[in-house]
């Protein structure tokens, strides 16, 4: 395959926010395949970013969805920014992928479902802080094992 047709940390992206959007109307790979007339294979390559998806496939996509094609490109700056700060595409460590997982889209998915605004600012503050006190806990016991080793 051609350099230019394989995919890249954009077509990454939006397999990502089609995997998302799935997800929040709870609709497996096997239903949104059926939907689209096509086999949960390819829908789940097409979210993992293995294949590239056409304008008029994005189209349908985003029509079975109910979003805009734009919705799939939301935050693609951002993905801009770090591959210019040498994110990879071809799978290193740095690839994105690594980066948000199952339970994290869950997270998001809840958090953006409750109608709230202060209760949502509440939850947002309670994670940053417990994940803050995880991180200087962390750092207090690695100072402490390596005064240990003195």
């Amino acid at each position: 395959m051609s350099e230019n047709k394989l995919p890249n940390l954009i077509d990454k992206h939006v397999g990502r926010r089609i995997r998302w959007r799935r997800r929040e109307l709870k609709l497996s790979q096997e239903r949104l395949g059926e939907m689209l007339g096509l086999t949960f294979q390819q829908v789940q390559k097409y979210e993992k970013g293995v294949n590239r998806i056409s304008a008029g496939r994005l189209f349908d996509v985003a029509k079975v969805l109910d979003v805009t094609i734009n919705y799939f490109y939301q935050g693609v700056d951002e993905v801009g920014d770090l591959a210019a700060l040498g994110v990879t595409e071809d799978g290193d460590e740095g690839d994105l992928a690594g980066m948000i997982d199952a339970n994290a889209i869950d997270l998001v998915t809840a958090y953006q479902s409750i109608p709230d605004p202060r209760l949502r600012k509440s939850l947002l503050d309670a994670v940053k802080a417990a994940a803050e006190s995880f991180s200087r806990n962390a750092t207090f016991r690695d100072e402490t094992e390596s005064s240990d080793e003195d």
